[in-house]
Parts: C-alpha cells; structure tokens; sequence
C-alpha cells in the first residue's frame, strides 16, 4: 500500500491517493483534480474509487467529476442529502479497492454523518480521518448549526476513541484538516505525519478522561471561521462540476477604470509592500499568497464580480485556488499607464508620532482582541470591514493585525473609501504588553 498526498497549502487540507501498485482509492479530493489525475497518470494507477469523508464546509469537491471521468465509484455517506446518484456508504461496510480493503466507520462530530475509511494491505492500515482525529487534535463541531455543537462535541469525543480502537497502534494517521484549515479545532499541531499510537499520547480527545472538560475546552477554543464556508456545504450537494481554470483576455486599462468607477472590486495581487507604495486608487490590495483565497473570499462580498491585477504567474494562480471556494472566472485586468497613489506602511516604533486624533483600529479576529489589544483600539474584524466601515471615525486610521498581512487587505479597503490611512506592517509580538490592556 502506497499513500500519497496531494497538499493544498493555501486552504490547510490534504487529498489522498492511496494504490496497490495498480487500484487507486482517492480519498477527499479538492475541486481541481487535474492534479489527482496527473500524479495517478504519472504512478500507472487507475483511479477506481472516490471517497468522501463528509460533505465539505471549507471548499469545493472534486469527487463528483472525478468519478465521472474516471468510472469510479463515488463513496458518500448514506445519510447525506446529495442530489446526485452516488455509491451510498453505510457504517460498516467494505470495499475492495484492488488487492486492499475499504472499510467506512462512523466518525459523527465534525458533521452529523461523517465517515472516515480504514484501508489495509498486506497487515499495513492507513486510517482517512477527514475532519475527525486530527494531529493533536480533531475537527471543529460548530459548523453544523449552533444548536447542535454540544452534541457534535460529545459525538466528536467518542469518534476520536472508537476511531482509535478500531485500529492498529502502528496504523498511519491521514486527515483531511488540521493544517492551517479554519476547519480544525482546538492544539492541533504543525506535525506532517503521525500514527494512531501517537495520537493515543499526544490528542486531548484521546487522553482527557474527562469528557465534559473536553467539551467545554474544545468549544471555549472556537473562534471564527470564514464566511464563504456557509455556500460549500449546498455547492457540494449538489456536486460541483470542473472548474474553468483558463486566463481570460486581461480588460483594457479604460474597461478597469470603468469597473472601479462602478463600485466592483479590482483585486491587486502584488505584495502588500508594492501596494503601499504605489496603486491604482480604487483597488484593493490582498496579496497573493498561502493565506489569499482565505481572505478574499472571506472579506469581499460573496457572489459580487472580481477583478485580478497581477503577475500572470499570480493571475493564473489566484484563479485557480478561487476555483476551490466557488469564486469562478474573475475578470482580468491591465492597469498600465492609470495614475497611482499609495499610503504610509511603518512599523509600531512610528505608532508613537501619530497624531493625537487619529484613531488605531485592530483588525484581528475577537479572541485575538481579547488576548491583549492597545488599549483605546477601534476593534472591527477584517471580515467585518466591508460591511462596518462607516463605524471607523473620522481622520486619520492607523490599521494593525497581527502580522500586517490582514491590515494591508484593510488599508486598501479603507483607501478605496477615501480615507488616510496608516498601515502598520509589523509583527504584534513586538508590541504586545508594553501598551497591552
């Protein structure tokens, strides 16, 4: 049994390819699966199943389409609501995936009918854990509806331990979440890899004996999650198709003046730094990187046109991770020769020299704000700003975070309003308790 994993850095999720030399099962596949099909073309393996954990809340699946292309049974839990015809997976039953056995477990908690898979070969087992037992962790239980998170956490508590024995100690550990995904909870660790022998030692859902502290812990450590997390779950249902990932012919420089003077959102991808200095006004900045289709599609209004301005390396990048979160076929633009402006980008030692009117706003999330925060702080989260920025007084606006990657999202914002702004570009740990309250 091989297992290879197909890293989606910029969401914090792994697919799975797991194959016999032969028979591949592909497990949780994102919504771009020509990078499935190459690493199955590239190993000589034919992709005879596709599985799914659970129905997606943090991006957009692959499953359907690569199922159809491939002839693969599609794996989806009995129990979900799906309007397309797929292999309906019920607790308990087997598979053989070529020379290796699928077996699916109820693992209820980070959504009502999750499953994760037990593959074995050869005396070897790789437990596809999805949202459930995470490295150091599990999934997040909130996500469902409100109501039901106290449940989903007691569920989540037994699923970790049925999950673990069920299986091998010595059995290799593969979830779905828990690498910088919104949709992990509570320590999760940075590890790479782990077995189901080490999470007996190192997760709180397996060494809290005490079920309701781990409920009260897991939920007090909630924070917020994005808000394009609330359309996956409907898109997934009704399964997503394959994305276009083609660059469109970039709009002429007029045809950009014109969407920005329309009030659309004309996304400038270069760094934060570039933005600064120099910009088309009217643009915003989110600069393109591992934390980009987190922000964007958290902050701008969902469903609203986009425009990206960038390098084509970065355009053609940027579309296709907004193709995982459903933001499909941005426009995009050529700024050469519009007038720029930009605004000041310093660091906290130059907090002290503003003036005595100007106000600081905090964008960081509420639980990092209630950790320590300048005291005096306008607090509004990032992905509130569009929505609240008429509550940011007037004057000048001194915009922090906790890295100054989110306060340069909003600086731009706040720029596009028309207003003076200040973007500290600084790590919070220089600042934190010397002016802390």
């Amino acid at each position: 049994m091989n297992v290879e994993m197909i890293d989606t850095a910029a969401l914090g999720d792994r697919s799975y390819l797991v194959h016999d030399g032969t028979a591949a099962l592909v497990v949780d596949p994102q919504r771009d699966i020509d990078r499935v099909e190459d690493l199955a073309r590239r190993l000589g393996v034919r992709i005879t199943h596709v599985a799914e954990t659970h129905v997606h809340n943090d991006y957009l699946t692959g499953g359907l389409e690569l199922s159809r292309r491939h002839d693969a049974a599609y794996l989806v839990a009995a129990a979900e609501d799906v309007s397309y015809a797929r292999r309906p997976v019920h607790p308990g039953d087997e598979f053989d995936v070529g020379s290796m056995k699928v077996t699916a477990l109820a693992t209820p908690g980070h959504t009502e009918h999750h499953l994760a898979y037990v593959v074995t070969h050869d005396r070897q087992q790789a437990v596809f854990s999805g949202g459930s037992l995470l490295f150091g962790s599990v999934g997040r239980t909130d996500l469902v509806a409100p109501d039901k998170t106290v449940d989903l956490t007691r569920a989540q508590y037994h699923s970790a331990r049925v999950l673990a024995e069920h299986v091998h100690e010595d059995a290799t550990l593969h979830p779905t979440h828990g690498f910088g995904s919104f949709c992990s909870s509570g320590p999760a660790t940075g590890a790479q890899a782990s077995t189901i022998g080490e999470q007996l030692t190192t997760n709180h859902a397996l060494t809290d004996e005490d079920e309701q502290h781990f409920v009260e812990t897991l939920i007090a450590g909630l924070t917020a999650y994005p808000s394009y997390y609330s359309h996956m779950a409907p898109l997934n249902r009704v399964g997503p198709g394959a994305p276009d990932l083609t660059v469109p012919q970039p709009l002429r420089p007029d045809e950009v003046r014109s969407r920005i003077d329309a009030g659309h959102w004309v996304v400038d991808l270069r760094s934060r730094v570039a933005f600064a200095s120099g910009h088309v006004r009217g643009t915003v900045s989110v600069e393109y990187g591992d934390n980009f289709t987190t922000y964007l599609g958290w902050t701008l209004p969902w469903g609203e046109p986009v425009t990206l301005v960038g390098s084509e390396d970065d355009v053609r990048a940027a579309i296709r991770d907004l193709s995982r979160i459903g933001v499909d076929r941005p426009s995009v633009g050529d700024t050469d020769g519009l007038p720029t402006t930009g605004y000041p980008r310093v660091g906290w030692d130059a907090l002290a020299e503003r003036a005595e009117r100007s106000v600081v706003l905090d964008v960081r999330r509420a639980d990092e704000y209630r950790a320590g925060h300048i005291g005096g702080a306008l607090h509004i989260p990032l992905h509130d700003l569009v929505r609240r920025i008429d509550e940011v007084p007037s004057g000048e606006v001194w915009v922090h975070c906790a890295s100054g990657y989110r306060a340069g999202i909003a600086a731009g914002l706040l720029h596009r309003a028309g207003r003076d702004v200040v973007h500290i570009d600084d790590d919070w740990t220089r600042f934190a308790g010397t002016r802390s309250s």
